[in-house]
């Protein structure tokens, strides 16, 4: 009797959690709609439908993923217990959908006409958002500039979009560094695809592992995908051929320069350590610049942040512009203060009263506002021993402890003085190093630190930049009568506060592998590079053109 009663009062115990906690809506799904595209080919999808009157109503969701239909990615299932219609769409050549799937190519056109159909169907809702993150935020930007501009009336009502950019090819070439770690890893998920089972996927999939670890240290880099997947990626392949990042290859899939067009309201939501940070904070600039500032929160994750409330928050977004809901929040931005460990909320970003302090980097390895006499800082780095990443956005995303890194003899550090009161960094610091190589191209890697009175040296954000090459562009800088090039290396944005006591740091290095492919130094295309060169690098400290750090400080 007393295990009965146990049993039916923890059911009873489970069942009132199940209600306080249950959807305001219960929905249907029918799964594998067939939605055409204007050339004939069909793209599966499935439709979430409320039951029950919604009121006021609320729009109809549009979600296109390359990786499947399931909820767990979706939030299909959560949307729809909202009160909200829902179109989950798999892209082209994925998920049961016809066609080949080319990353980013045919995301305009088949994004188009399917909110074309979205709009012509007895269940639509009267109003069209667009909702997730990553490639499904991609695919957003993609419609959304062009079809505000040219096709007002089928565009998209509202955007929310998470981790996300209008322009993949800016990341895969960050500043002419291949991005080898996410551009090769993702390449082989999606090359998974097929092989049959979730877990044996999984298991395959996993980051690192023995076969992608492998792969990273192989040249030609273009042999890479076929030590992880068994043969040629298409699109790696088009990726590694095309270095230049005003090749129209790239053009073509950006959707940087629609952005502005964009006339519908737009939340926003990203993490410090996210892959595509830098460029989804420009996003987020140009609206601004256009006069349509959007909500936004950057919280302390990567690209997969568990942590962040972008559902919540959308769910919270969408209501208040289409159900008259109030505001959830007072401000517009909503950032976390690394270093304090607290949540801010700002105006805008970068927060109003950001002031540019300029350090220098002395040759006695002193970080300081004072300018150098002069002098230089030389160290050796060798590709066949390449620097390795460490910290930052990535498969382990977040502060690292770099005191032990910075002892390689391929990283030199430069160090301030103990803070006499704290610093709060907020916005892009961007570093400017008169640098030279013996090789014909090298890459510059900077990274901030904070220097803990302890001696940890802790992650705060980095940047890279390559010299020579094949993707160099006529506006990069020339070399002067001795050898320097003035590279300005703009850094990861960041939002954090070095409490007094604590020292900033500065480390020059000429990589991070494998999160950036190594720099052969032989200056040959990236694809068939196997020539590796020792070079020996040198920054200037001459006082006519110091190298420097501009840190943009939050007072």
């Amino acid at each position: 009797m007393t295990s009965l009663r146990r049993l039916l009062s923890g059911r009873l115990r489970r069942a009132r959690r199940r209600a306080a906690t249950a959807p305001p809506y219960a929905f249907t799904v029918r799964r594998g709609l067939r939605v055409p595209m204007d050339d004939g080919v069909e793209l599966r999808a499935d439709l979430y439908l409320p039951l029950g009157t919604v009121e006021p109503p609320l729009p109809t969701v549009v979600v296109r993923s390359p990786y499947g239909r399931h909820g767990s990615l979706t939030h299909a299932p959560a949307l729809a217990g909202e009160g909200f219609t829902v179109l989950v769409q798999s892209c082209r050549g994925t998920g049961g959908s016809g066609g080949s799937f080319r990353p980013q190519l045919d995301e305009q056109r088949d994004g188009m006409a399917t909110h074309r159909w979205v709009r012509r169907q007895p269940w639509f809702s009267g109003t069209v958002a667009t909702y997730g993150e990553s490639y499904l935020g991609y695919v957003q930007w993609a419609v959304a500039g062009r079809m505000c501009r040219d096709d007002p009336g089928h565009a998209p009502d509202a955007l929310c979009l998470n981790v996300t950019m209008a322009d993949f090819g800016a990341v895969t070439w960050n500043n002419g560094a291949f991005s080898l770690g996410g551009s090769l890893g993702w390449s082989r998920r999606m090359a998974l695809r097929g092989v049959r089972g979730a877990l044996v996927r999984a298991r395959l999939a996993r980051w690192p592992d023995r076969k992608l670890a492998e792969a990273f240290d192989v040249l030609p880099l273009s042999r890479a995908d076929t030590v992880v997947a068994g043969h040629p990626i298409a699109w790696y392949q088009d990726w590694l051929a095309h270095e230049k990042l005003s090749d129209d290859y790239w053009t073509r899939q950006s959707h940087t320069a629609s952005v502005p067009d964009v006339t519908a309201p737009v939340y926003m939501a990203t993490g410090w350590y996210d892959i595509f940070l830098p460029w989804q904070l420009r996003n987020y600039a140009q609206l601004v610049a256009a006069g349509r500032p959007p909500r936004l929160t950057i919280g302390p994750w990567g690209h997969r942040g568990d942590r962040s409330p972008f559902l919540a928050e959308s769910i919270a977004f969408l209501k208040e512009h289409f159900a008259g809901v109030p505001a959830a929040r007072p401000v517009p931005v909503r950032a976390f203060l690394t270093g304090a460990d607290q949540w801010r909320e700002l105006p805008a970003w970068p927060p109003p009263g950001t002031v540019a302090q300029r350090w220098y980097l002395h040759p006695d390895g002193l970080l300081d506002a004072a300018v150098p006499a002069g002098g230089s800082t030389r160290y050796t780095y060798d590709p066949d021993r390449p620097t390795p990443a460490l910290g930052g956005p990535g498969p382990a995303p977040g502060p690292v402890d770099n005191s032990a890194h910075e002892r390689r003899a391929d990283v030199v550090v430069f160090r301030g003085p103990p803070l006499e009161h704290a610093v709060v960094l907020a916005g892009e610091p961007v570093a400017h190093v008169r640098f030279r190589s013996t090789a014909a191209s090298a890459d510059v890697f900077v990274r901030i630190c904070d220097v803990h009175p302890d001696g940890r040296s802790m992650s705060v954000c980095d940047g890279i930049r390559r010299l020579g090459g094949v993707g160099t562009s006529a506006t990069d800088p020339r070399p002067d009568e001795d050898g320097f090039v003035e590279l300005a290396v703009p850094l990861w944005p960041a939002f954090h506060r070095f409490a007094a006591g604590h020292r900033v740091a500065v480390q020059v290095s000429s990589g991070a592998h494998p999160r950036y492919a190594r720099n052969p130094g032989s200056g040959e295309p990236a694809a068939t590079a196997t020539t590796t060169v020792r070079a020996r690098q040198e920054i200037s400290h001459d006082g006519a053109h110091p190298s420097r750090l501009d840190l943009p400080v939050w007072t």
